[in-house]
């Protein structure tokens, strides 16, 4: 099966942080065989203000990332689940058989790599819970990746995001009275309400399709669709998505 690998952005430890994480391995949860996180924790020799990896690093990190898949593969320890950047240190994560091994193949990676300070262990997570709740994201940052994927296929379809045109959104309800109270409160922020979602009132969940003028650039369209889903919590709903036309102008 062909991995699936998103990226995206949140604070971790109060710094602001990318994340890349294996979304193909959730599908695969729990696993049993793979019981134990292994991690490397490698300070960045030119970081960005932000803690980032400089663009004239970039490069070099890439080589030690894909040095360690093949070392990993060829011990035959475990899977690359995924990595975080932040505050001057990029930290790959593994999920590992058993970690006895584990110390042979950062050593052997690294020899390589001499001029890198770096710190290695691991510990023993069955639940997996250093991938479900540090790595994956929450239904907020699930929706800005969705987001931007969608920015991505129009871009490259020639939109020009920064127009702005009717986008279209939808959103789930447990009780015909909480999305009443939300249709209520999107019309004060000036969405238009296109009609009632299948299935009918009498049976859950209670649909609306609304839509507003606005731009869909990813941060605009981020922010949008950010306040939707706070607006839709609180009345015991769940947002589903948007969608635009393409605009080329």
């Amino acid at each position: 099966m062909q991995e699936i690998w998103e990226n995206y952005m949140k604070p971790v430890d109060g710094r602001p942080a990318t994340i890349a994480f294996n979304a193909e391995a959730a599908d695969a949860l729990p696993n049993d065989t793979l019981g134990v996180v292994g991690f490397i924790k490698l300070r960045l020799r030119s970081a960005t203000e932000e803690g980032f990896v400089a663009e004239s690093e970039a490069d070099m990190i890439k080589e030690i990332e894909d040095r360690l898949e093949m070392e990993a593969l060829r011990y035959r320890v475990g899977k690359y689940i995924g990595r975080i950047v932040t505050g001057g240190e990029v930290h790959f994560i593994y999920y590992l058989k058993f970690d006895f091994e584990w110390p042979d193949v950062v050593a052997v990676t690294m020899a390589a790599f001499p001029d890198y300070t770096y710190e290695y262990g691991s510990r023993l997570d069955p639940e997996w819970e250093v991938y479900r709740k540090l790595l994956f994201p929450t239904d907020r940052e699930w929706q800005l990746i969705q987001n931007h994927h969608t920015c991505d296929r129009l871009k490259d379809a020639g939109d020009n995001l920064r127009i702005r045109r009717a986008i279209e959104h939808r959103a789930f309800f447990a009780k015909h009275e909480g999305r009443e109270r939300f249709v209520e409160r999107i019309s004060a922020e000036g969405f238009k309400v296109q009609a009632d979602a299948p299935p009918e009132e009498v049976s859950p969940p209670f649909g609306v399709q609304f839509y507003r003028i606005d731009a869909p650039y990813y941060y605009d369209i981020d922010a949008v669709t950010l306040q939707i889903i706070a607006w839709a919590e609180a009345f015991e709903g769940q947002y589903d998505g948007w969608e635009t036309s393409l605009v080329k102008q």
